[in-house]
């Protein structure tokens, strides 16, 4: 199935693939796989549910994978798990990491390698199509000059917190260091924060609106490497420290040029697959008996 790359999970076939072993286990399609005091659903009741709701969609989209398939071998186009590993790591960042990812694959009823799978043939649709799109330089210099305030640099501020409830306990973790104690390892033993205590409470860079109003404005007048007083907020005390700052800076197209052609290449390829398809399905004979 065709998807935007580094887009929400779309993976195809998964139920054909159940109704298939449904159907597929040589087993009579009467059989009983559930009861409810006594009254039975069959395996036929199922794959009729399955089927109407799902088969026809997924079987086009099986269609559609196929003949990628067949013109990607046509072309002799592969594709390496080097290739495919650097995508799926896109994909990694883009959820956040690989727990959060892991999360919406279970939540999908998609495994690691369903996703892998998808990553191919997406890559090798890319190359199939690669030789049709151009993308012309007043094309890149236009979206800069239209997007240009989403390619500047904010101020930012790098920073790390240890949160926790009452002011007493923020006032004993002060003192603490204030005597020399090492600010990673406190973290880890009071911050409240559990996304980033183990990690010396590290929040990463941030920009303003990022962070509630109290805690922003005070990382953001402070000096590198200063350790704050605990500043209060809606989510307890916190001792910040900033570890390090970034200055706004105004974006240069030249700096952008290849984060633009990439931007708008996946645009372009949603479209020109549309197309591609159709001219493709009129080459095959293609027999759907679903449809």
């Amino acid at each position: 199935m065709f998807k935007n790359k580094k887009g929400q999970l779309a993976i195809g076939g998964i139920i054909l693939v159940v109704v298939a072993l449904i159907v597929g286990l040589g087993f009579s399609k009467q059989e009983t796989i559930a009861s409810i005091d006594g009254e039975k659903i069959t395996k036929d009741e199922l794959y009729d549910v399955l089927v109407g709701q799902y088969g026809a969609t997924e079987l086009s989209a099986l269609i559609d994978n196929k003949i990628i398939e067949m013109e990607a071998d046509k072309e002799k186009i592969t594709v390496s798990d080097k290739e495919i590993d650097e995508e799926y790591n896109s994909y990694v960042d883009s959820y956040g990491g690989e727990e959060a990812l892991s999360a919406a694959l279970k939540q999908s009823g998609v495994s690691e390698g369903d996703l892998k799978l998808e990553i191919e043939n997406y890559l090798k649709l890319e190359k199939l199509l690669e030789p049709r799109i151009e993308i012309t330089g007043e094309e890149l210099q236009t979206y800069f000059d239209e997007n240009k305030e989403s390619f500047d640099e904010l101020e930012q501020v790098e920073a790390s917190h240890i949160l926790v409830e009452d002011e007493a306990t923020a006032t004993e973790v002060a003192e603490k260091l204030a005597a020399g104690g090492d600010f990673a390892e406190l973290a880890a033993e009071y911050s409240t924060d559990t996304a980033n205590a183990a990690s010396g409470g590290d929040l990463g860079y941030f920009g303003n609106g990022d962070m509630v109003e109290e805690f922003e404005n005070t990382a953001f007048s402070m000096e590198v490497g200063a350790i704050s007083d605990p500043v209060k907020t809606e989510y307890g005390f916190h001792i910040i420290k900033v570890t390090d700052k970034k200055e706004a800076k105004e974006a240069v197209f030249e700096e952008h040029k290849e984060k633009i052609n990439e931007i708008l290449f996946n645009e372009k390829i949603q479209s020109e697959y549309t197309t591609w398809l159709a001219e493709k399905k009129e080459e095959y004979t293609i027999k759907n008996t679903l449809e």
